[in-house]
């Protein structure tokens, strides 16, 4: 069986730009959207009254509820829902947060309509979201030609500035603000431990879906090959560029 791929790895310096930005303090209360393992809901537990993590991943709540036992957090908890409908308690956080987490909306202004209604008025909402495709060499390389990305509920929804102020202003957020960040993600201390890593997300599986053996041999080594090309000594590093949004719930 595929090991889960290690997005705390890949996103390492996105996890500073994020921590930076949202500047969790002392006396806040959190909501991280689309948590995962829950590292960033972890990290904002320790510096705020409370921190909660919402997933729709079951595997990785678990994941993120253990490790924060194994950290001795008794201010963190994690639950597994979907934020688009989740009911949560009306102005119960004072700040949210997500690392690429918001999205996968299917119905992005449901969602963040929710969102709103659980932050408490003139509270932050601080996200990062993926800029363009164009823009994302993991996205080149493990892309191919296969698929193509939706127009909603894709990695890339959020990546129009115009849309997602439209989707933020229609769920009642004002101050909208959008920085322009650009770092690596990092896949792997070799190309062939790249390739493992990533064996079991959608987009490397979509590279050798419907070939035969023969075929998918073949594209298996123009991946290492593509791999190989982004080695460093430090590993396996992608250029990309996101969105880091920033927006306060309305005063109503």
């Amino acid at each position: 069986m595929d090991q889960p791929f290690d997005y705390d790895a890949e996103l390492r310096r996105y996890h500073e730009r994020l921590r930076a930005a949202a500047k969790v303090g002392s006396d806040d209360h959190v909501l991280d959207i689309g948590c995962g393992t829950g590292l960033t809901t972890r990290d904002a537990a320790k510096r705020a009254v409370s921190a909660v993590g919402v997933d729709i991943s079951a595997d990785m709540v678990a994941t993120a509820r253990r490790l924060a036992e194994q950290e001795g957090l008794g201010n963190v908890s994690f639950e597994l829902a979907d934020v688009q409908d989740h009911a949560f308690p009306a102005d119960r956080f004072s700040l949210g947060i997500s690392r690429f987490g918001t999205m996968f909306f299917t119905d992005a202004e449901a969602a963040f309509t929710n969102i709103a209604r659980a932050l408490r008025p003139g509270s932050r909402l601080v996200q990062l979201v993926w800029q363009d495709s164009k823009y994302q060499e993991w996205y080149a390389v493990f892309r191919g030609e296969q698929r193509t990305e939706p127009a909603t509920g894709g990695a890339f929804s959020l990546a129009d500035p115009a849309t997602s102020q439209r989707i933020l202003t229609a769920a009642g957020f004002i101050d909208i603000q959008v920085t322009d960040v650009r770092e690596q993600v990092y896949y792997g201390k070799d190309a062939e431990t790249a390739y493992e890593a990533a064996r079991g997300l959608r987009m490397t599986q979509d590279l050798v879906a419907d070939l035969d053996p023969t075929e998918a041999e073949q594209a298996r080594q123009r991946l290492l090959d593509d791999l190989a090309t982004h080695q460093t000594p430090d590993g396996v590093w992608f250029d990309s560029r996101a969105w880091i949004i920033t927006a306060h719930r309305r005063r109503d």
